[in-house]
């Protein structure tokens, strides 16, 4: 049976009129889930953090593991992390993952694709299109957000690996970037720095520190949001060839106190959009197309806040972000992803050892 919370004193003008959102659980007992596909027939892709990714029925019933998902480094910050459908899915079965990948000179960020079986109860053809280099030691800033552009391309978020701060400024290697490719991993040719000795062909734009939420935004560009250090946590919209600033410019500190690199701005860095100090450490990010809850709410973005432990809806103006309300604090659970279903609602995901698959409902 669904159970129902009704979020405490949360009403909010939508339409001129008051509605209280509600949250329904759609499904529990998930370990750590990081990302949810929508299915065509109604069903659920959800990844789970130490290497399983399930099909979960309608009525919250979840499936065994898929097999055919690799081997996973799942420690720390890593693990089985992003998942999108291709925009053609429902003709060619197609999905992309992606993953803290082991190997012996440490993990890296890993995206691969794969066909869902026609039954869904596995995956086939997996192949892996693309790795992070140079592999790190570390547990840490694995980014793993992807997003299909209109194009087709694929934008994958990587994190800086927290030890390597100084290569987000490098264009010889994969830390601290993002890079674009076609689905099956090679370079598009209008890529930025295609054709330069000096530069990576796969790198869209640079100097970032661990991304964790990307979105196709309201203007038909890429935006994301990155977690700072000690405050400094930012949304973007990277531009192709920018310099993001990571770690010359930041509003963030270092743990424990202490400036770092330049200050906040330097010319020729792409500043942010917005920050926020002190930290939310946000991840997930969807944009609200539908008006299920009202047309005010139409063009929103939604953020999970991990230290916040609540949804935070951004209210646009262009690119400035005009107001912010924080969403779900009553539940007191960290927000590891959100997105917009098929039918109009946002469902988030909560990370937790028994973590939640939740629908959002606004009810008159």
């Amino acid at each position: 049976m669904r159970r129902w919370w009704a979020v405490a004193g949360l009403a909010v003008a939508l339409a001129a009129r008051a509605v209280e959102l509600r949250v329904e659980t759609v499904a529990a007992g998930l370990e750590h889930p990081w990302a949810v596909a929508f299915l065509p027939d109604g069903r659920y892709l959800v990844t789970e953090r130490p290497g399983r990714l399930r099909v979960v029925q309608p009525d919250g019933r979840l499936g065994p593991p898929l097999p055919g998902v690799p081997r996973v480094d799942a420690v720390g910050q890593g693990g089985l992390l992003d998942l999108v459908l291709d925009r053609d899915f429902q003709r060619n079965r197609q999905l992309y993952f992606c993953y803290a990948e082991p190997g012996a000179e440490g993990n890296a960020t890993a995206l691969a694709r794969a066909r869902l079986s026609a039954d869904a109860s596995r995956l086939e053809a997996v192949q892996v299109i693309f790795r992070q280099q140079p592999r790190v030691a570390s547990r840490l800033h694995f980014g793993c957000r992807i997003v299909q552009a209109p194009d087709g391309t694929l934008l994958l978020t990587l994190g800086e690996r927290y030890h390597r701060m100084a290569d987000a400024q490098r264009l010889d290697n994969h830390l601290g970037k993002i890079v674009r490719l076609h689905p099956d991993g090679s370079v598009p040719l209008d890529n930025p720095f295609v054709g330069r000795s000096d530069a990576l062909p796969h790198i869209w734009s640079y100097g970032h520190r661990n991304p964790q939420g990307a979105v196709w935004g309201p203007d038909g560009r890429l935006w994301i949001h990155e977690h700072g250090p000690q405050g400094g946590d930012e949304l973007n919209r990277p531009e192709p060839g920018g310099n993001h600033g990571w770690p010359v410019v930041t509003f963030g500190e270092q743990y424990g106190g202490g400036p770092i690199g330049e200050g906040t701005h330097k010319p020729g860095m792409v500043p942010p959009l917005h920050h926020w100090t002190p930290s939310i450490a946000p991840s997930g990010m969807a944009l609200l197309t539908s008006e299920r809850y009202g047309p005010a709410w139409r063009g929103s973005l939604f953020i999970g806040a991990l230290r916040g432990q609540h949804l935070l809806r951004l209210e646009l103006d262009g690119t400035r972000v005009r107001r912010q309300q924080p969403l779900l604090q009553e539940l007191g659970e960290r927000i590891r992803d959100v997105r917009q279903g098929p039918d109009g609602w946002l469902y988030v995901l909560t990370d937790a050892p028994n973590g939640r698959l939740l629908r959002l409902l606004a009810q008159p």
